[in-house]
């Protein structure tokens, strides 16, 4: 029997007040934007739950796309039926047979959300249990751990039966958190924490220097290649690639060596941090993990912050790197990430990076260039670029003043 629907159950959503539509409306504009290359596809949303009708759509397909969308507790492939007993029996049996396997076992779970149905929850474990049985050669009842788990669940409206539960992303939608920029290097850090804060609700915006002709095309490829992963989430992501290599330039002319990697930090989130005001965003994210390298001790960190007020999300910060890592495959942005195209962020290293930076040390260090303009210029050329999981970018440069 051909499933015509997919059922989608709510995870922290349910816990929402007040303000669960507002969340369900931010999920099912995820599911949208996702299911964008299936047009037969409709939705219909609920309070409690909701339903994408599959209008002849593959729904393996689909399935593989609604388990990445953030929201998402669980879902199952599922038919609707009529509440006559008879067209239910058929429904059940036509269900169970083209999933058994010989010698498989099976059990019902019923629900009954409409207490006015003639059967009880008894009833419909009897009555539909013994039709299989009747019909079936082979098949076994198993209520522990049965190899087929037929769910009916009656309600107002209809039956709906099904016999597979996939585990979702969990997590919140995507946007009904807020905005936030992410540093999006082209390393194995970074796309796990826009993956871990887009979990939180987040809708991200991914900010890229690129430093041509130090850094080549095969990194920002790189990026946008990490992007397009990160955008089956949610169906699309915007990356703003800021042309960096005269403010880099002019930090390697102008600053004491073991100081440029904390001045170019501090330049990089004074970009971000334009960019994300004019794109009205509210945070800035980063893939930084504590002690991992120079820049990111706690002293440096204190030094770098000193150029923002906005609030710093590092979604990695206590991780142990092999846990990073581990994740990085889950989301699969490993392979891309270890691709060896060097990023801005690895070009002119200091041999010996201050590991302990002094704030006065850096104004004092920065008091002697006015790099002011060139902040504003890299800040004014920023492309942006939208991507969509496996399709072409769309790019466009947007007066951010």
């Amino acid at each position: 029997m051909e499933y015509d629907r997919i059922l989608i159950r709510y995870g922290e959503i349910s816990t929402k007040g007040r303000n669960r539509n507002k969340f369900v409306d931010k999920l099912k504009k995820s599911i949208r934007m996702a299911l964008a290359p299936f047009p037969k596809v409709k939705i219909e949303a609920g309070r409690d739950r909701m339903y994408v009708l599959l209008n002849g759509e593959n729904p393996d397909e689909i399935i593989i796309k609604l388990r990445k969308i953030f929201g998402i507790q669980s879902l199952s492939p599922a038919i609707k039926v009529e509440r006559e007993i008879e067209t239910l029996k058929d429904a059940a049996l036509k269900l169970v047979s083209s999933l058994y396997k010989e010698s498989q076992t099976f059990k019902i779970t019923a629900k009954r959300s409409d207490k006015t149905f003639e059967l009880d929850t008894d009833g419909i474990n009897q009555t539909f249990g013994s039709h299989i049985l009747i019909n079936i050669e082979g098949i076994k009842v198993d209520v522990k751990k049965p190899d087929i788990n037929l769910k009916i669940e009656v309600r107002k409206e209809a039956v709906y039966m099904s016999c597979e539960d996939i585990q979702g992303a969990g997590g919140l939608p995507v946007g009904s958190s807020g905005k936030a920029m992410l540093m999006l290097s082209g390393g194995i850090d970074s796309p796990v924490a826009a993956y871990m804060a887009m979990k939180r609700g987040l809708e991200v915006e991914a900010v890229h220097f690129f430093s041509p002709p130090f850094t080549s095309e095969r990194a920002k490829e790189k990026v946008i290649d990490l992007s397009k992963k990160l955008a089956e989430v949610y169906g699309s992501m915007k990356v703003h690639i800021v042309p960096f290599t005269d403010v880099q330039q002019a930090i390697r002319e102008q600053i004491p060596e073991n100081y440029t990697m904390t001045t170019t930090r501090r330049f990089m989130l004074r970009i971000t941090d334009e960019i994300m005001k004019k794109r009205e965003g509210l945070a800035i994210i980063t893939g930084e993990n504590l002690g991992q390298v120079a820049s990111q001790t706690l002293e440096s960190m204190y030094a770098i912050n000193e150029v923002t007020n906005t609030p710093l999300l590092r979604p990695l910060l206590t991780m142990d790197k092999n846990d990073i890592i581990k994740i990085a495959k889950e989301i699969d942005t490993y392979d891309i990430s270890i691709r060896p195209y060097e990023d801005c962020c690895t070009i002119f290293v200091p041999a010996s990076p201050k590991t302990k930076p002094k704030r006065e040390k850096v104004q004092y260090y920065e008091s002697f260039f006015d790099f002011d303009p060139l902040i504003a210029e890299a800040v004014q050329e920023t492309e942006m670029i939208t991507v969509k999981p496996d399709g072409k970018e769309v790019a466009e440069f947007v007066d951010l003043f």
